[in-house]
């Protein structure tokens, strides 16, 4: 940037006058701020009217001494403008005197702003959702363009392909979505664990193990910051369900909540420096996550050395939730939240900012504890592409994007069942009966802030079609004019309630005649089950996680009348989660889980379906036998069940596998789990350095010992001995996929193990400590499934980390224990 001088006033405007610009262009206002000038692709800056260059407006200088200048400028009315976000576009009539800012044009659609402070040059940032893509409106006023963003695998099928680069692969075409439509922060990633399989957005999540979940949101979150975006690392923290979340209160252990609930988001704070951290809306031991100091400043910042900003969930923290946005809320939470730690209150309302006039009138908020909220969000302004005059597009190359997400979304696919190779299809079984409704309307991800507004989904059926598969059309027709109807319902169901939930669509009935027919007539039998889930709720256990009665009459039908001729059927799971599989998975030869697989579904289930892709993806959650397998299931959403104020997490650290292992329950397809066209052998376990009180190396030789080209994802498991508390009996540390192995290729993979992967927290020392004793290591293809085991040993305890005693539950939890 050029510094134009007083004394080069005239030759300057002599410049302007020659290639068309006025010299009143460069008057402006007498208001003593800089201006931008641009001639050429040159930009100039326009000292002040003392001939000055005033210390925030130099971009020469270090961003640290702008804002510190810039601070000392700022009104009180300005410092609390800043810490209240804009935005909640539609809600106008019913919050209260809700402080919009006006800057709705700036990217519509998108999910709010911090507020500008246009005096001083201070533009608005503007946030988007969410973690499956830019959620922004496809239709603008005075343009015809359409204005599409790609729809990406969902968090936990990105999380199932087990492969940290093609994830963070995914996060820069994500990330240049938000760059090139405008935005500075992505909402995501999401990365609250698994505790149940029931939770409406387990879909935005990545796992029910917190190494996984936090290792893949680094990965995302430094895709999408490598293009100079921002990225929200949410729900922060203990947000595992849907049903009342802005009022429910978490009773859980220090222990439980440091192993499990917020390990994930120390791994990925450490290893990707996200922009900023959204707190969840609900309590954790009576105190809400926004206005929870130990979480906030002592954990996040002073124990994780976290520097970026924490935003609220939209309205986040207020006892009556959305009853804050008709100024109703009975207990107001304001200055506790900034004195917290929680910088940027979004989207901002009235009664917020009464809250803090009050307050700093009262002497119980100081300027002082402002000031520093305000400084975090000038530091994230100041880092923007906004800040940077960044010339966006609005022209991503939405192809490429598409070609990433069909990619991502093949490899998360996870093959559960292979019956006599069932699977792939083979090039003479080329007509297809297709049968359940959402073989026709395929399910791309989920509703609320994790949807995407994309050009187009791509369903089973034409998926098949584009593979070069003659699909039944006597089929087709009934499902077609079916589903179209039911869609139609829906959506008038929709539109006069938004806040809804998208009811399943049922299925049509097909007469076992008609079945016959189509049996005699085509070569194999698909059928897809699907399942859409999302904000405000939480899935239910009959007709949901169970299948409803009309869709186990379809699979036994069509299992019936093909197996009686010696055709095979296949299912298809279109799911964020899992279903009950086991009580009818005997009745078919193959069941591929698709999970919600973006807008190139269909295409990526016919890679797979057709051994153009050798599946590789494994399940980063266990799926039941049945659901009261699961630990959490009496238990999930709290009391009293019709409308739940308090959850007590009494299963402790024993959620998921670690439940299933140590208990010797037996799941119907566990933690890890995936099979492949083809087989792969593990050999050569090393530790490659005995200094546990280090990083260690391990190295596992992975061969392709089949017939075809595929992809092996290793897992390192560790069991510790048990000390002084009780431990699961393996827990996962460390994880490695190869690359695309031909027949009778091997590779090296080597994974990293530290000395807080050996440790657990015991509460009563405040500390992570690796006990002393033999610890095994096994790698394997799944949490049951051990290849290679080796031992070593610790001579003496090692205190890995101490930590501060904070966030201890106010009444005494019965956690369960193993006997």
């Amino acid at each position: 940037m050029k510094v134009i001088t007083k004394s080069k006033m005239k030759v300057f405007s002599a410049l302007l006058l020659s290639v068309g610009i006025g010299t009143s262009f460069l008057s402006g206002q007498e208001s003593g701020s800089m201006q931008k000038i641009i001639v050429d692709g040159i930009e100039f800056l326009d000292l002040n009217k003392n001939g000055k260059l005033d210390k925030y407006e130099d971009t020469r200088l270090p961003e640290s001494k702008r804002i510190d200048d810039l601070m000392s400028r700022l009104t009180l009315n300005e410092k609390i403008d800043l810490v209240m976000g804009t935005g909640m576009k539609g809600f106008e009539g019913l919050i209260k005197d809700m402080v919009v800012g006006g800057t709705e044009y700036l990217v519509p659609g998108a999910a709010g702003t911090t507020f500008p402070l246009e005096k001083y040059g201070i533009p608005a940032v503007v946030m988007t959702d969410g973690p499956a893509g830019v959620r922004i409106s496809p239709t603008r006023k005075n343009t015809n363009k359409t204005f599409y963003a790609t729809g990406f695998p969902v968090g936990i099928a990105l999380a199932s392909t087990w492969n940290s680069p093609l994830v963070q692969s995914v996060g820069e075409a994500m990330g240049n979505e938000v760059l090139e439509y405008g935005s500075d922060i992505q909402l995501a990633p999401a990365i609250n664990i698994m505790r149940n399989p029931l939770c409406g957005r387990n879909y935005e999540y990545y796992s029910e193990d917190p190494l996984i979940s936090g290792k893949i949101a680094a990965s995302m979150i430094n895709g999408i910051q490598k293009n100079g975006s921002g990225v929200s690392l949410k729900h922060y923290a203990a947000n595992n369900s849907e049903k009342n979340r802005m009022e429910l209160n978490v009773h859980v252990s220090q222990r439980s909540l440091r192993e499990i609930y917020l390990r994930g988001f120390e791994i990925a704070v450490k290893e990707s420096n996200p922009a900023t951290i959204m707190s969840s809306y609900n309590k954790i031991n009576g105190v809400y996550t926004s206005a929870d100091y130990d979480l906030l400043t002592t954990i996040l910042r002073n124990e994780w050395g976290f520097k970026g900003l924490v935003m609220t969930d939209w309205l986040g923290g207020y006892s009556k939730g959305l009853e804050a946005l008709k100024g109703n809320a009975s207990e107001h939470y304001t200055s506790q939240q900034l004195k917290a730690g929680n910088d940027l209150l979004m989207p901002g309302i009235a009664l917020q900012k009464q809250d803090i006039l009050n307050d700093l009138k009262s002497g119980t908020l100081k300027e002082k504890d402002l000031n520093v909220c305000v400084k975090r969000i000038l530091e994230m302004v100041f880092a923007s592409q906004k800040m940077k005059n960044y010339q966006f597009s609005n022209n991503p190359d939405l192809k490429a994007h598409a070609s990433i997400a069909r990619l991502a979304a093949t490899e998360a696919m996870v093959l559960l069942e292979n019956k006599q190779q069932a699977l792939p299809i083979t090039s003479s079984s080329n007509k297809l009966a297709v049968f359940g409704s959402y073989s026709y309307n395929f399910v791309a991800g989920g509703t609320g802030s994790g949807d995407v507004n994309k050009a187009y989904v791509v369903s089973l059926t034409d998926g098949l079609l584009n593979a070069g598969f003659k699909i039944d059309s006597d089929l087709s027709a009934i499902y077609k004019s079916f589903v179209n109807q039911e869609v139609l319902k829906i959506k008038e169901k929709l539109k006069a309630d938004p806040m809804n939930l998208v009811p399943l669509i049922p299925q049509p009935q097909v007469d076992i005649a008609t079945i016959r027919k189509s049996a005699l007539q085509n070569d194999l039998a698909i059928l897809t089950i699907g399942r859409s889930s999302g904000e405000m709720d939480d899935r239910k256990i009959q007709d949901d996680f169970y299948l409803t009665k009309d869709e186990i009459g379809l699979i036994d039908n069509v299992s019936r009348e093909f197996h009686s001729l010696n055709k095979k059927v296949i299912v298809v799971i279109n799911v964020g989660g899992p279903v009950d599989i086991a009580s009818w998975s005997n009745k078919v030869d193959g069941i591929l889980q698709a999970w919600l697989p973006g807008q190139e579904g269909g295409n990526a289930v016919a890679d797979v379906l057709t051994g153009k892709v050798s599946p590789s993806g494994k399940l980063t959650i266990t799926f039941p036998i049945k659901y009261e397998d699961v630990s959490t299931a009496r238990n999930f959403q709290g009391f009293p069940a019709d409308n739940p104020t308090d959850v007590v997490y009494e299963e402790g650290v024993y959620v998921g596998y670690r439940y299933f292992n140590t208990f010797n329950v037996k799941p119907a397809y566990e933690f890890g789990y995936g099979l492949s066209y083809t087989q792969f052998e593990y050999s050569n376990l090393k530790i490659n350095n005995s200094d546990f009180t280090k990083e260690v190396s391990v190295s596992i030789d992975i061969k392709n010992i089949g017939k075809t080209s595929g992809k092996e994802a290793a897992q390192l498991y560790l069991s510790a001995p048990a000390g002084k508390i009780d431990k699961p009996v393996k827990e996962l540390k460390a994880f490695a996929k190869t690359k695309l192995l031909l027949p009778g290729e091997t590779q090296t993979l080597t994974m990293v193990i530290n000395p807080k992967d050996l440790a657990s927290f015991y509460t009563d020392k405040s500390s992570w400590i690796a006990d002393k004793g033999t610890y095994k290591i096994e790698v394997g293809a799944s949490a049951l499934d051990s290849r290679q085991t080796t031992t070593f040993n610790l001579e003496k305890d090692i205190v890995v980390e101490k930590v501060n005693n904070v966030m201890n539950p106010k009444e005494k939890i019965t956690e369960l224990k193993p006997r």
